[in-house]
């Protein structure tokens, strides 16, 4: 089922299966891929970010059925009896205090409320229906979306694992990571400068690492040179590898051989020195020119 939704995936997102493999000869091209433990992290991250989607969804799904039930009970509550004033024995009105939510204890005249949730549920009793029918639309959307995004979004990070392609040959290397924006790097050993391994404490715990290949005429970031002057390097990553130091050892070894033929870029093109114009000649030079010619077999045959 993986295969079929990652051919439709390529598909939608015009993603080449694989890359061509640079210059180079055909018998020297290694592929390299990313390490198993990186696609398990990758894995491991997307199980605990649905974990705590779903768990917003849960609660989210409690608070309006909290809702609910408040509004029934505040619509099943009879409303309040109104007590009629009596007169008092002066004459005057005495207005009777509101009881709902009150309870007097015994001995004592302070009153306190009986019902904290009374607020809440008066407020539920007085909320609209089509406002519960709306929170419920809502809540079929939003199943309805994190169900569907489930299958996709473990696809993507089943295809961005699949998509790094890191091609090494005896003159130069090509790099491809990506799936929504696609990055291709192709690098020669002619300009190649430097091979670094970095590792950071995740990645020891993983057995990964990542190579760093750096060359000059890039535009990222620079490097001192001679007199102090600065050049451009060009940077490419075989990110998260479990064989970084092989990875390393064949990238110097065939920079080491493609220095020591002197082979050069084959991708660069070649000056050729133009040759020097001649200055076209007219007649009189021409003429001077015979006149030259002529005395001179003349002298050969005197001194002959």
């Amino acid at each position: 089922m993986f295969d079929r939704l990652q051919s439709i995936l390529l598909r939608l997102l015009r993603v080449p299966p694989e890359p061509e493999p640079p210059a180079g000869a055909p018998e020297s091209v290694r592929v390299f891929r990313a390490g198993r433990n990186y696609l398990s992290l990758r894995l491991t991250l997307w199980a605990v970010g649905q974990s705590l989607a779903l768990a917003g969804i849960i609660f989210w799904f409690w608070v309006l059925h909290r809702a609910e039930v408040e509004r029934d009970r505040g619509r099943a509550l009879a409303p309040p009896t109104s007590v009629a004033a009596e007169p008092a024995p002066d004459g005057r009105q005495i207005r009777p205090l509101p009881t709902e939510g009150i309870e007097k204890s015994p001995g004592k005249r302070t009153p306190r409320r009986v019902k904290p949730g009374g607020d809440w549920r008066r407020a539920a009793a007085r909320t609209p229906d089509w406002v519960f029918h709306l929170l419920l639309g809502l809540k079929v959307i939003g199943v309805g979306a994190y169900l569907v995004q489930l299958p996709i979004t473990y696809a993507i990070r089943r295809l961005d694992y699949a998509q790094r392609w890191y091609v090494v040959t005896d003159r130069s290397l090509r790099l491809r990571t990506g799936i929504w924006s696609m990055r291709e790097i192709t690098m020669s050993f002619a300009n190649l400068q430097q091979v670094v391994v970095t590792q950071g404490p995740l990645q020891r715990l993983l057995h990964l690492a990542d190579v760093r290949v750096q060359s000059a005429g890039g535009g990222g970031s620079a490097h001192p040179g001679h007199g102090g002057a600065t050049a451009p390097l060009h940077t490419g990553d075989f990110h998260a590898v479990d064989n970084a130091e092989e990875i390393r050892d064949l990238i110097v070894e065939r920079l080491r051989r493609f220095r020591e033929t002197g082979l050069g870029d084959p991708d660069e093109k070649r000056q050729v020195a133009p040759m020097p114009a001649q200055a076209p000649m007219n007649s009189a030079t021409l003429a001077a020119a015979r006149e030259l010619l002529a005395e001179a077999r003349m002298l050969r045959q005197v001194l002959g």
